[in-house]
């Protein structure tokens, strides 16, 4: 099992770096940019990826409405080439209120465009062209779609939680990134779903990459309160209110995993038993700097173990 950390978007790039470098040092295998409206996450994975050699970098998750497969496999394929292998793209449906009041389209068939967009996409990673005509997207090339450097293929992963979402991350890609699932909504709906999708596709067995707040700490009442509050955005998702409930949880803040090192060190073992073939520590700063220096160091070292 490899362990990562998502890296708050909110600090300029040189400080991002740096915190990049300290993950690094401290034994983690990748770090994970998000993708909202401010950064742009495979930039940034590219110049992280470029200052911190060895470090894997990953954006999760890039919404596939209000892009393009020619677009996003260009950026894609940059970062792959600017790290020397190293970039891992994760794509994700979106949500109905942030496609449609930040892009003014219509978020309809979202399933339905995600398989679309990861065909499309896997033949421009894979030979650098691509003639497909879908029912939502075509994506043709006239000119090379290529970058020299680019390999291997980038591979491409799903925030994918839902029946639909993961039967088709099964088949077209590599695996998938779920965020507030817990180790019984894994073992016991998600995991066994995605992979009887890519056996039946003919497909390897796809990477488990788990997303999971939490924090080594002291004060495990303050920032569990913290993490409550920050936590509660992705309540009001559909989505989430499901795999919480999967996870025989309510709250948001319910699935992080919060506590000393021995509490933390069973957690990640319980995600890593119930099919996690990767673990990505989200909100690690919630204590600050020192509980979040506790959390790298820790992580590093079960990463080694």
């Amino acid at each position: 099992m490899t362990i990562g950390a998502a890296l708050n978007l909110q600090h300029r790039i040189d400080l991002t770096v740096q915190l990049a470098r300290e993950a690094h040092e401290a034994g983690l295998r990748s770090v994970w940019f998000g993708q909202t409206f401010g950064y742009d996450s495979p930039s940034l994975a590219a110049i992280v990826g470029r200052e911190v050699p060895g470090l894997h970098v990953g954006t999760a998750a890039i919404p596939v409405f209000g892009r393009h497969p020619l677009l996003v496999a260009s950026q894609a394929q940059t970062a792959q080439a600017a790290t020397g292998g190293r970039y891992h793209l994760g794509l994700a449906l979106g949500t109905k209120h942030l496609t449609e009041t930040g892009f003014g389209i219509p978020y309809e068939r979202p399933v339905a465009r995600l398989r679309e967009f990861l065909t499309a996409l896997r033949t421009l990673i894979e030979t650098g062209g691509a003639d497909f005509h879908g029912e939502l997207l075509t994506a043709t090339t006239p000119l090379p779609a290529s970058v020299p450097g680019a390999e291997p293929p980038v591979p491409l992963l799903v925030a994918a939680m839902a029946p639909q979402a993961l039967r088709a991350s099964g088949e077209l890609a590599d695996g998938i990134l779920p965020l507030l699932a817990g180790p019984r909504a894994l073992a016991e709906h998600i995991v066994p779903a995605v992979t009887a999708a890519a056996e039946a596709a003919g497909r390897p067995a796809p990477r488990i990459v788990a997303f999971v707040p939490g924090v080594v700490t002291a004060d495990v009442e303050a920032v569990r309160e913290k993490a409550t509050e920050q936590l509660a955005f992705y309540e009001q998702f559909p989505s989430y209110q499901r795999v919480l409930g999967l996870s025989g949880a309510i709250r948001a803040a319910d699935v992080a995993v919060i506590g000393d090192e021995d509490t933390v060190a069973a957690e990640v073992r319980r995600y890593r038993e119930a099919g996690a073939t990767e673990v990505v520590f989200t909100a690690t700063d919630l204590g600050g700097d020192e509980d979040r220096r506790r959390t790298w160091k820790l992580l590093g070292e079960l990463a080694d173990g």
